[in-house]
C-alpha cells in the first residue's frame, strides 16, 4: 500500500523567516518600528532591506533608523528623470531572494501600485505577502496582498513626535474661517451605516458567513473571521475597529450571540431560516 506523502507542520510564527523590503522612497521612517511589530506576529523579520537615493536629502530621516533596526540600505541612483530605479531593484532582488532563500513571507512597504505583479508572482508560489502602505495606495496593490495595513492605522513613533513648544506669551489666535474648520467627529450611528454602505466590505463579510454556517444557520465567529481574511486582505483596524468580531458587529448586519462556555456565534439577520439562537 503506498504511503501518504509526508507534510513537514506548518512553522510557528518564530519559526517563520519573512524579508521585509521597503521602498525608502514611499514610505515614511517614522513607521519602521511600527512595521517591525506587526510583523513579529507573523515570523520574523530577519531579512531587512530598505531601497533608494542614499545620496539624497529627502531619505535623512531613514539614514538615521538603518542601524538602529539593523535595515541594510540599497544604493539605487536614478539614472533617467522620471523613472523610478529603485522599483525595479527592489524587484530584482525580491526575485533573488524567492529563489535563493527559504523564506515563508514576503513584506512589502510601499504605496505603489507598480509592485502588484511582484506580490501577485509571489503569493503564486506559494509565498504569504504583507503589505504596507498609506491610503493613496492602489485597489490592484492592496488586494494583490495576503494582509494590507494602512500605516495610519500604526501611528507614529514617539521618538519620531516634535517636541512641545516652549512656553509663550498667549497669543489669541486668529478666527479660521469655516472652510478650514476641523470636521466634526463621525458618531457611532454614521460609522455604521457607513460600513454598512460599503458594498466589497459587505459582500465580504456576508460570503464569509455564508461559507462557515452550520445547520441551525448559525456559524462560529472565529471560523466566519478567518474566512473573511482568506478571501481578501482585510484587516479591521483599517476600519477603525481592533478585530473581526467587532467589524462584523459594527456593520449592523449581523446577530452575534456568546454561549456560556465563551464560544461566539454569528448569523446574518437577513437569513430568515435559521434557528432563533445558536444550538451548543
Amino acid at each position: 500500500m503506498n504511503q501518504p506523502a509526508y507534510t513537514p507542520p506548518r512553522p510557528g510564527a518564530a519559526d517563520r523567516h519573512i524579508a521585509l523590503l521597503i521602498d525608502a522612497d514611499n514610505v515614511s521612517h517614522a513607521k519602521i518600528a511600527q512595521i517591525i511589530s506587526e510583523l513579529s506576529k507573523y515570523g520574523t523579520p530577519n531579512i531587512r532591506r530598505a531601497y533608494g537615493d542614499w545620496t539624497s536629502s529627502q531619505l535623512q530621516g531613514w539614514k538615521n533608523k538603518l542601524h538602529e533596526f539593523a535595515i541594510r540600505p540599497i544604493q539605487q541612483f536614478g539614472y533617467t528623470s522620471g523613472k523610478n530605479a529603485t522599483d525595479i531593484s527592489l524587484v530584482i532582488e525580491a526575485m533573488e531572494l524567492l529563489y535563493t532563500q527559504r523564506l515563508d513571507g514576503f513584506a512589502i512597504a510601499s504605496s505603489d501600485a507598480d509592485f502588484t505583479p511582484l506580490v501577485m508572482h509571489l503569493r503564486a508560489s506559494g509565498n504569504e505577502v504583507y503589505g504596507f502602505g498609506e491610503r493613496k495606495t492602489p485597489e490592484p496593490f492592496v488586494n494583490a496582498c495576503t494582509t494590507f495595513l494602512y500605516l495610519d492605522t500604526l501611528g507614529v513613533d514617539p521618538a519620531e513626535e516634535s517636541p512641545p513648544p516652549a512656553a509663550k506669551t498667549a497669543v489669541k489666535p486668529a478666527k479660521k474661517p469655516a472652510a478650514e474648520s476641523a470636521p466634526p467627529p463621525v458618531s457611532a450611528a454614521k460609522a455604521k451605516r457607513l460600513l454598512a454602505q460599503d458594498a466589497k466590505l459587505v459582500t465580504i463579510l456576508r460570503g464569509a458567513v455564508a461559507a462557515t454556517l452550520r445547520d441551525d444557520g448559525w456559524a462560529m465567529l472565529s471560523t466566519a473571521g478567518s474566512a473573511a481574511k482568506r478571501q481578501a486582505p482585510i484587516d479591521p483596524r483599517n476600519y477603525g475597529v481592533k478585530n473581526f468580531p467587532a467589524l462584523f458587529e459594527e456593520t449592523g448586519l449581523f446577530d452575534i450571540r456568546k454561549l456560556p462556555d465563551g464560544r461566539a456565534f454569528i448569523a446574518d439577520k437577513r437569513n430568515k431560516d435559521r434557528a432563533a439562537e445558536p444550538s451548543p
